[in-house]
């Protein structure tokens, strides 16, 4: 066989196809797991194991072990103290034990009624009147043990382990797990010694022996897992490679640079102008950044970049800049944010920097007057406004723009794949596709990037301009509260401003609204004579409006908000920010709420109010992040560390609109698979297409165009 053929396949031998029909309920729950095709089934993995290989004495079992008796049911009774439950007794004929279920069903007396023999699998733990299981597995006695571990799947309400444990065997049975990974990237393969086919990995993690290392599975560490996991990032890395290369294939306008002006002034470019009116001079590297996308703009391929920077490190001028030279070139930009405050304040920066220079700017969001609104699109559509700026209404269908050229999305993690792709759809030309500029203040560390942003140009501000001034972090727990409220008419008293958020609890807005204004309530009494603001997800956007307004011109000298400011705030007389329940946030968020401090040239202060009420304690993960939050202020430091505590899955977030395109592999441990991955992708492209595409549709079907965004 030569060196770079497919390894022969291994598969089993086939199985008729289930007849055609509408769709069953079990069906539509498979469905809402995402299991539509057998591939899909075949790769739907266990969550953990039960052993019922083995049957072990009651007298040889140790509290607390997980362990399966086999037993005679000697008493069954339902009692009523201290609540009603059913009681049933057991004997072995090595000791006996009791098990209690405080939900059941006519059924489980049925089964378990006086002098059944069952088997029961379940937690052996010491009780007041002697051993018991608590709400244990059980059914009755008879047939062979089974040979392999039993699998507990992830599953849906509805939709019991006993069906998919038929379901997924059937369509591993069915699926065509012929090999699309050559022999030659196989020998390359870390481990290479334990390679086996996919199917015999799939077959052994779905069905293991019980003589395997637990640890080994649990971990992910057994040879089967390293093969799915290498298989999970080939097919990533094959399907990031191919969007790159289509990519390449399209087409966009070039933005030419102008010819210099003999002088700098009115008579120059937008971009000319712009430098030359900014109350500042860019950092080295905002000019890095800068001539990198100025670089990407000048060409007729579709610049897919993403600028990444710190809170505070000037995103927002480098992205005005790109637009100057956009519209420098006649074409229009458009700039969309996810929330109405962020847009707005971009807004009011570009309009204060483009408006001297003739620039029109048009504003879009959801809260607009209808007039407001028809003349906004005339605008855009007759190209009368050269830059757009907006939330998620920039991409509905009524926005037709006359000559879209360049689309920048900031917070980029925010939107979904429909949403960046909608944006990017709005250009008029045929066969042509906007430069795409994202940019984020969650910076990415450098293994995330190489997997998850391998289609992406990076560009990173790497430095905070001058004259920010460090934010001093403070843990402390909510019995200090006093002495915060102390600290805060220290601040009040030198005439700074100071904000106090209170944490979002998503499944209760009306929960949200009852902390924030009780919290508002309790700092005016704690306050008094001095103007305190609310600022909450139910006010009215113009409200919303006129309270920031009204903070931002230092008229209200505290303002107690709910994560609403994350972004886009910028008040650089603000000079403490306080944050409630510090524990319930995210590290990327409580990174990017005190970033709204330490603006402006006073000394900056951010607390950390975490809870000791009367609910758990401080778990470990909060523990961690309060920790890195107290330790560093490095944005790209507190990503390295969000990583390690949440994982790349939760780290991305939105990346993918909701759809991870990694369940398996572990980038903080896989990244040797990572660079095999990498090495092997480009030469099955180029020699292996056939492979390379059924590689891609076996394990992204139609995730692959998620890439696309």
């Amino acid at each position: 066989m030569p060196a770079d053929s497919p390894a022969a396949p291994t598969d089993a031998p086939p199985v008729p196809p289930a007849k055609p029909a509408g769709k069953s309920h079990a069906q539509k729950l498979l469905d809402k797991l995402g299991l539509s095709r057998d591939i899909d089934l075949a790769l739907h993995l266990p969550l953990r194991y039960e052993d019922e290989t083995r049957i072990t004495r009651l007298a040889d079992a140790r509290d607390g072990d997980m362990v399966q008796i086999e037993a005679e049911v000697t008493h069954c009774e339902v009692t009523f103290k201290p609540r009603r439950q059913l009681r049933v007794k057991v004997d072995d004929g090595s000791d006996s034990c009791v098990l209690r279920f405080i939900n059941f069903y006519p059924s489980h007396q049925k089964t378990l009624s006086v002098g059944a023999r069952v088997r029961v699998r379940g937690e052996l733990r010491g009780g007041f009147i002697g051993r018991e299981m608590v709400h244990p597995g059980f059914k009755l006695a008879g047939g062979e043990l089974p040979g392999a571990l039993t699998p507990v799947y992830p599953t849906v309400a509805g939709l019991p382990q006993a069906y998919l444990r038929k379901a997924v065997p059937s369509g591993l049975a069915r699926a065509d797990l012929a090999e699309t990974v050559t022999q030659e990237g196989l020998k390359a393969l870390p481990q290479a010694q334990a390679v086996c086919s996919l199917r015999q990995s799939l077959q052994f993690l779905h069905h293991p022996t019980p003589d395997v290392s637990l640890a080994a599975l649990e971990d992910r560490s057994h040879p089967a897992w390293q093969r799915l996991k290498a298989e999970e990032l080939l097919a990533q890395q094959l399907s990031q490679l191919q969007a790159r290369r289509i990519r390449a294939a399209m087409r966009a306008p070039p933005l030419a640079l102008p010819a210099p002006a003999p002088a700098p002034g009115p008579q120059g470019s937008l971009h000319a102008q712009l430098l030359e009116r900014l109350p500042f001079r860019l950092t080295p590297a905002q000019q890095r950044v800068g001539h990198e996308i100025d670089s990407d703009l000048q060409k007729n391929l579709p610049m897919h970049r993403l600028l990444q920077g710190d809170v505070g490190s000037g995103k927002t001028v480098v992205a005005a800049l790109a637009a100057a030279r956009c519209m420098d070139a006649g074409w229009q930009c458009a700039l969309m944010a996810p929330t109405e405050i962020l847009a707005e304040q971009h807004f009011r920066k570009l309009i204060g920097w483009l408006e001297p220079m003739g620039i029109q700017t048009a504003w879009l969001t959801g809260s607009q007057k209808a007039k407001e609104r028809r003349e906004a699109l005339a605008m855009i559509e007759s190209g009368a406004a050269g830059l757009v700026v907006g939330t998620h209404a920039v991409i509905q269908d009524k926005v037709k723009f006359k000559n879209l050229a360049l689309a920048i999305i900031d917070e980029q993690h925010r939107f979904g794949v429909a949403q960046r792709l909608a944006l990017r759809s709005k250009m008029s030309a045929d066969g042509q596709e906007p430069h795409l500029l994202m940019m984020t203040a969650t910076p990415i560390p450098r293994t995330l990037a190489m997997s998850y942003y391998a289609d992406l140009d990076v560009s990173t501000i790497d430095e905070l301009p001058p004259g920010r001034t460090p934010v001093v972090t403070k843990v402390i727990s909510d019995n200090r509260r006093d002495e915060v409220i102390e600290r805060i008419r220290g601040q009040l008293a030198e005439g700074r401003q100071v904000y106090w958020v209170c944490p979002l609890i998503e499944e209760s807005e009306a929960v949200d609204l009852t902390n924030a204004t009780e919290t508002h309530e309790a700092l005016s009494a704690a306050l008094p004579g001095t103007p305190i603001g609310l600022l909450h997800s139910r006010l009215a956007p113009a409200d919303k409006k006129a309270v920031m307004a009204q903070f931002t011109a230092g008229e209200l000298g505290v303002l107690v908000s709910t994560t609403v400011i994350e972004v886009g705030v910028d008040v650089p007389n603000a000079s403490l920010m306080v944050i409630e329940h510090a524990e319930r946030f995210g590290l990327s968020q409580l990174h990017q709420l005190r970033g709204r401090v330490g603006r402006g040239a006073a000394a900056s202060a951010c607390v950390l109010l975490y809870s000791t009420g009367d609910g758990p304690r401080l778990g470990e993960t909060a523990r961690a992040r309060l920790k890195a939050m107290a330790e560093t202020q490095d944005g790209f430091e507190i990503a390295r560390r969000d990583l390690e505590i949440r994982g790349p899955g939760e780290f991305l977030g939105a990346r993918q609109s909701g759809a991870p395109l990694l369940r398996f592999a572990d980038l903080a441990t896989d990244t040797a698979l990572l660079a095999w991955a990498r090495a092997l992708a480009p030469g099955m492209l180029d020699r292996h297409a056939d492979l390379a595409q059924r590689h891609i549709a076996r394990w992204l079907g139609g995730k692959a165009d998620f890439l696309k965004a």
